[in-house]
């Protein structure tokens, strides 16, 4: 059921005083409101793995080409489903896991660690 106009100008009040209050309670609630259209792109990269490793284990044997069409679905998926579970998810931008990677690895370079 739609809302008049009225409700939605109250609606909108509301939204914009929550953003100007706390822009990162803001934030965390559109995220979650969202989070059902993210979910269900995620089960369907999973589900286009589990059928690109299907299609690519039964058709090796009668034709490469398939195959091989098989692993690209379930590369494309896996490196879909590794950048939305990026860094971000777990509270580090991209830069700092970036810059803590590049860290570790200079550490491990020299010996340090």
């Amino acid at each position: 059921m739609p809302l008049n106009d009225h409700e939605q100008e109250i609606l909108d009040e509301i939204e914009r005083q929550l953003y100007e209050e706390d822009p990162k309670l803001a934030a965390m609630v559109a995220k979650a409101v969202g989070g059902g259209a993210e979910r269900w792109k995620t089960r369907l990269a999973g589900v286009v793995f589990v059928l690109g490793a299907v299609v690519m284990f039964v058709s090796f044997p009668s034709s490469w080409a398939i195959a091989g069409a098989g692993f690209v679905f379930m590369v494309a998926s896996a490196g879909w489903l590794a950048f939305r579970a990026g860094p971000s998810r777990f509270g580090l931008s991209t830069s700092a896991a970036l810059d803590e990677w590049m860290q570790r690895f200079q550490h491990r370079r020299r010996g340090d660690g």
